[in-house]
C-alpha cells in the first residue's frame, strides 16, 4: 500500500501543497481522550485523489496547515462519525471543514440504521468484509506496527466509495437538501458544544430553579479551569451528580458542603475554599444574570400518544428507506407534541397580553419568535410533522394493512 508517511511540519505543508487543488477530501483521526482534559490527537488519515497518507500529529506537533486545507471553501470533506474530527478543526483554526459529508448521517438518510460503524457500511454499501479493528490500541505509541497504519489507512480508503454508493440512492431519493440540511444542523450543535454555553449540558440539571442553574454554571466553569490546570477529564475532577447536588442544596456553609458524599477526596478537600466560593458567586449573583429555567415538557400524560406517534414514525420511515432513530427520538415527539399543544393555546388565546409561563412554546429566539422543535422544521416537517398534525386534527386515521408486513400501518383521510 503505497502512503506517505508526515512526521514533519515541512512534509505536511507539502502534502498539502500536492492535494490543494482535490475537489474531495476523505479524512479520519485517531485519538486517546481517557486521560487528559482534551483528546490527544495522535494521527490524521488522509485521502485525496489517489494519494494517501498518514500524519502523525505528534511527531508533527502543530497541524493546523492540514485543518486550514479542509476548511478551505470549493471542496468537499468526507468522514465517519465526524464529531472528533469536527471538534478538532474547530478548536485549531475556529473554523468548520468544508462541504462536510458524514457518511453515518447521510446513510441513515437512506435506510441504514444509525447510528452506523464503519464496518457496518463497508458491508452494506461496497459488500465488502469490514476490516479488523485495533479498538484497545494506544495511539500515542510509539513506533506505530505495520498492522496499525493498514487498520488506519483501510478505515480511510473506504470512504470516497461509501460516499459515491450513497450520494447516488441520496439522488435517487431526492434528499442531497436533507443531507445538506443534517450536516448545518449537525456542526451548528457541535459549534454550540463547544461555547460558553456547555454548562447546560450537565446531566441531572433540569428540576434547578434559576438559582441552581447559576451555582451549576459558576462550578462548571471552576470544574473547567482545575481540569485544564490539571489536565484531566473534566468528569473526573468533580462529577455532574456532585455539582447538581451542591446546587440543590443552595447553601455556602462549608461544613455543609464538605458532608456531601463524594466530596471526600483529599484532591476536593484540598479546594474546598474554591468550590464554596464558586457556590457563593452563585447563590450571589443578580438575579437578572441567573440563567431562565428551561420550560417542563409535558411528561406522563402524553406517553400513550408519544408512543402512538413513535410506533407511526417507525412505520413511516421503515417504508420510506429512512432510520427512524435519525428522523426523531422519543424526546423529540414528547417536545413537538408540547409545543403544539401550547401553540393551540396561544391561537385560542390571542396575543393581546404577553403570553405565560404555561403558554410559552419551547424557548423563545432574541427576536421574540419561538424555536421551533426539529419535528416542526425543514424535511423532518414535511416527512412527518404535518403527518402527525392531521392525526391529531383528525384529517387522517391510521388503520392497519397487512399485518405480516414490516410496516403495516395505513393512512387515508376521511371521506367527506
Amino acid at each position: 500500500m503505497q502512503y506517505r508517511d508526515i512526521t514533519t511540519d515541512d512534509q505536511l505543508r507539502e502534502y498539502c501543497r500536492d492535494i490543494s487543488s482535490a475537489e474531495t477530501i476523505a479524512f479520519d483521526t485517531e485519538f486517546v481522550s481517557e486521560h487528559t482534559y482534551r483528546p490527544v490527537l495522535c494521527l490524521i488519515q488522509a485521502a485525496a485523489e489517489g494519494k494517501l497518507a498518514v500524519i502523525d500529529a505528534i511527531a508533527v506537533g502543530d497541524v493546523a496547515p492540514f485543518w486550514e486545507l479542509v476548511a478551505a471553501p470549493g471542496r468537499e470533506t468526507i468522514v465517519h462519525a465526524g464529531r472528533g474530527e469536527v471538534e478538532f478543526c474547530l478548536r485549531s483554526i475556529g473554523r468548520r471543514p468544508a462541504g462536510l459529508f458524514d457518511v453515518q448521517i447521510a446513510a441513515a438518510l437512506v435506510g441504514a440504521e444509525y447510528p452506523a460503524g464503519l464496518g457496518s457500511l463497508v458491508s452494506r454499501f461496497l459488500g465488502r468484509k469490514p476490516p479488523k479493528h485495533e479498538t484497545r490500541t494506544d495511539w500515542r505509541r510509539r513506533p506505530l506496527s505495520k498492522r496499525q497504519i493498514e487498520y488506519a489507512l483501510g478505515d480511510v480508503r473506504c470512504l470516497p466509495p461509501i460516499r459515491d454508493a450513497i450520494r447516488e440512492q441520496l439522488v435517487e431519493l431526492d434528499r442531497l437538501d436533507w443531507l445538506a440540511e443534517e450536516m448545518d444542523s449537525s456542526l451548528e450543535d457541535i459549534e454550540r458544544s463547544l461555547s460558553d454555553e456547555r454548562w447546560r449540558r450537565v446531566s441531572g440539571n433540569a428540576a434547578l430553579d434559576g438559582r441552581g442553574l447559576a451555582v451549576v454554571r459558576e462550578l462548571f466553569y471552576w470544574r473547567e479551569d482545575e481540569a485544564r490546570r490539571r489536565n484531566k477529564p473534566a468528569r473526573r475532577v468533580l462529577r455532574d451528580d456532585l455539582i447538581v447536588e451542591l446546587a440543590r442544596r443552595g447553601s455556602a456553609d462549608p461544613k455543609r458542603i464538605r458532608a456531601v458524599r463524594g466530596l471526600e477526596r483529599g484532591d476536593l478537600q484540598r479546594r474546598l475554599d474554591e468550590i464554596v466560593a464558586a457556590v457563593r458567586r452563585g447563590l450571589d449573583a443578580p438575579e437578572a444574570e441567573c440563567p431562565p429555567r428551561p420550560p417542563r415538557e409535558r411528561g406522563g400524560e402524553l406517553s400513550v400518544l408519544g408512543q402512538f406517534l413513535f410506533a407511526v414514525l417507525g412505520n413511516l420511515c421503515r417504508q420510506a428507506r429512512l432510520a427512524p432513530n435519525l428522523a426523531a427520538t422519543p424526546n423529540d415527539i414528547r417536545r413537538w407534541l408540547t409545543y403544539r399543544i401550547k401553540h393551540e393555546k396561544n391561537d385560542r388565546i390571542g396575543r393581546d397580553a404577553p403570553p405565560t409561563s404555561e403558554q410559552r412554546p419551547a424557548a423563545w429566539e432574541s427576536d421574540g419568535s419561538p424555536v421551533l422543535p426539529k419535528l416542526a422544521r425543514g424535511w423532518r416537517a414535511e416527512f412527518v410533522g404535518r403527518l402527525f398534525d392531521d392525526l391529531l386534527a383528525g384529517n387522517t386515521v391510521v388503520r392497519v394493512g397487512d399485518a405480516d408486513l414490516e410496516y403495516p400501518l395505513l393512512f387515508d383521510r376521511p371521506k367527506e
